[in-house]
């Protein structure tokens, strides 16, 4: 059984709170994909676990490195063509979310059958 495919911009996401992420972009990269281990378990309230999960990352955070549970996708230009690229490979029948705020990427991926939630939706949850 195959899970379905949650795909996160990791900068937009990253880039969501002004916690000092700028300081260290891989950092807070890392920091984020060790979070999305327990969403690929359990997954998000209105995506039921386990999914797929995959974290596409660019600049300096390109050297973040996957973990069990999370593979990271690191994008060799734009981070939205690599979201794009993730999402077009998946087959036609599996449910995909990808994560982010980001309009243009949002209505790229949408085209692609694609659903979108925000950022908050992985955010630290209490």
């Amino acid at each position: 059984m195959t899970h379905p495919l949650l795909v996160v911009d990791a900068a937009n996401v990253v880039g969501s709170v002004p916690d000092g992420w700028w300081r260290d972009r891989a950092g807070a990269a890392a920091r984020l994909r060790d979070d999305l281990v327990e969403v690929a378990e359990h997954g998000l309230p209105d995506l039921p676990g386990p999914l797929e999960v995959v974290l596409v990352v660019e600049g300096k955070a390109r050297h973040v490195e996957s973990v069990p549970g999370v593979r990271v996708v690191s994008a060799p230009a734009s981070g939205d063509d690599a979201i794009v690229d993730v999402v077009r490979a998946n087959p036609p029948d599996r449910p995909c979310t990808v994560i982010t705020a980001d309009r243009a990427l949002r209505d790229r991926v949408t085209a692609l059958n694609a659903t979108v939630l925000g950022p908050r939706t992985v955010r630290h949850r209490p």
